[in-house]
């Protein structure tokens, strides 16, 4: 099976191709509305462009941010975006995704504040003045796929069949596997609360507590199956999320803003299959009991039911900003971001890329819709390269949104919201490609860090050179392999 799916030559290819797909997507050639200044709070920033929380996996392995780190961020400080989202950001040493993951303690957080400072800098330094800026700081516990060990708050059994103990050896999560006690859940709550403390110390605008991606607390929202407080019914299964807001407003008061980036779709989890090497869906049964925001009679499809419950419960403990995203970039990450190939451990695309970008706009115009005063970040753009600008720009003026931000192509294009100011349009030569090679980077462990660098390895010298070195790894790995085994033949 071959993945090539954007042969769009000019936008008007890209939108037959939506038409004849009968998508529900517009573009909108003259850019406009994303320069349009935002309220958030007290806070007006200058555009409505951003920078999503995206991790380089390239910290100290105590958890400060590293030279790699440093650079990104001065990257996006001078890059034109007016709402730099930080990456995901662990409260505890236990919830690290990766060892070379940010951790935020007070041993850290000198090295934050100068990460911090030096974005502002380099943004003061391109555009004269950080006013209209807005830097905020994730904040994550891993929980399911924290490194060291899986922290779980239910089993979920497809997810648990993907879950592993060792991979090498192939063992997953066992039935008898324990799961997090109620008191382990207070225990985060609290760090969450000290975290968000630090970060405002240090200057951070806001913070994220971040419920999206199938970590700890995305996970918690769908576990109607756990007994107790924090599971079952929708009151439990956000006592948690609730907990936390409150305990970092007794912290830090009723001024700071805070955000949310959330799962408004988890979907089902997806295996590859072996004939097709495509994604499938492992069998589940109906109604569904796991996951948050399907349709519990057909899984495969969002209900948004308990979403708008969750922002309406996020607006009422002052939540300001929320951030629209949905599935796991472990086992369904077509939903997350709709890609042109797929990561080296993962499958080809289910669907066409159009129809995953589609369903990001269809969620999020349906969330922004309900709560039209609220901030929200949209999600999905990337894989639409350099017409990500004409979708940015008709999802803002059709309300459907009000901030468009990119991931991987912030990474790939740091300078995109400058360049789409300069000549109201972004340079084909720089735009993401998605063919995932920095997630291939940051899934591959075989250094003496324990964990590779990600970044944009087409678009950036810098990762190319950390990319040729994983595959030379690789390729004496596999010939010392050959030689072990003809030797034992």
């Amino acid at each position: 099976m071959t993945e090539k799916f954007f042969a769009y030559k000019t936008l008007a290819d890209l939108r037959r191709e939506v038409k004849a797909m009968a998508l529900d997507m517009s573009f909108e050639e003259k850019p406009e509305a994303v320069f349009r200044q935002v309220r958030i709070g007290s806070r007006v920033i200058g555009n409505s462009l951003g920078v999503h929380p995206m991790e380089g996996c390239d910290g100290t392995l105590d958890g400060r941010p590293g030279e790699l780190t440093f650079r990104r961020w001065e990257r996006f400080g001078g890059g034109g975006a007016k709402l730099i989202w930080g990456e995901a950001t662990a409260v505890l040493p236990e919830g690290l995704a990766n060892p070379r993951q940010l951790l935020i303690n007070e041993e850290n957080l000198s090295a934050f504040e100068d990460l911090l400072q030096r974005t502002r800098r380099a943004h003061r330094n391109a555009f004269g003045s950080d006013d209209d800026l807005l830097v905020g700081l994730q904040l994550t516990h891993s929980g399911r796929y924290s490194y060291q060990k899986p922290l779980i708050t239910y089993h979920h059994p497809q997810a648990d069949e993907l879950t592993y103990l060792d991979k090498a050896r192939g063992i997953r999560i066992p039935k008898e596997y324990p799961v997090l006690n109620d008191a382990d859940l207070e225990r985060i709550e609290d760090a969450y609360a000290a975290a968000a403390k630090r970060a405002f110390k240090i200057g951070f605008d806001f913070v994220d507590v971040k419920q999206c991606h199938t970590y700890l607390l995305n996970e918690l929202l769908g576990a109607r199956t756990r007994p107790g407080k924090y599971g079952g019914d929708f009151a439990g299964r956000t006592q948690m999320i609730r907990n936390i807001l409150g305990k970092i407003r007794n912290e830090v008061g009723d001024g700071p803003l805070i955000a949310s980036r959330m799962n408004a779709f988890d979907g089902v989890p997806f295996l590859r299959d072996r004939a097709t090497g495509a994604g499938r869906p492992i069998p589940f049964a109906v109604p569904y009991r796991y996951s948050f925001g399907v349709n519990p009679q057909n899984p495969m499809e969002e209900d948004l039911t308990e979403p708008k419950l969750l922002v309406q419960l996020l607006r009422e403990f002052g939540v300001g900003l929320v951030n629209v995203s949905m599935g796991s970039p472990y086992y369904n990450m077509h939903y997350g971001r709709p890609f042109e190939r797929s990561p080296e451990d993962g499958y080809y695309t289910p669907e066409h890329p159009l129809v995953g970008v589609a369903r990001h706009f269809r969620i999020t115009g349906a969330i922004q819709q309900a709560f039209p005063d609220l901030a929200v970040v949209g999600t999905g753009y990337s894989w639409l390269r350099q017409f990500l600008l004409p979708a940015a720009e008709a999802n803002i003026r059709n309300k459907k949104v009000t901030i468009v931000a990119t991931g991987r192509g912030a990474i790939a294009y740091p300078e995109y919201a400058r360049d789409a100011k300069k000549d109201g349009a972004l340079k084909q030569s720089r735009v993401c490609l998605a063919i995932s090679y920095c997630t291939n980077l940051m899934r591959a462990k075989n250094n003496e860090l324990g964990q590779y660098e990600a970044g944009c390895v087409p678009r950036d010298d810098v990762y190319t050179a950390i990319y040729q070195d994983l595959l030379a790894k690789k390729a004496k790995a596999r010939a010392l392999r050959t030689k072990v085994g003809s030797s034992k033949a």
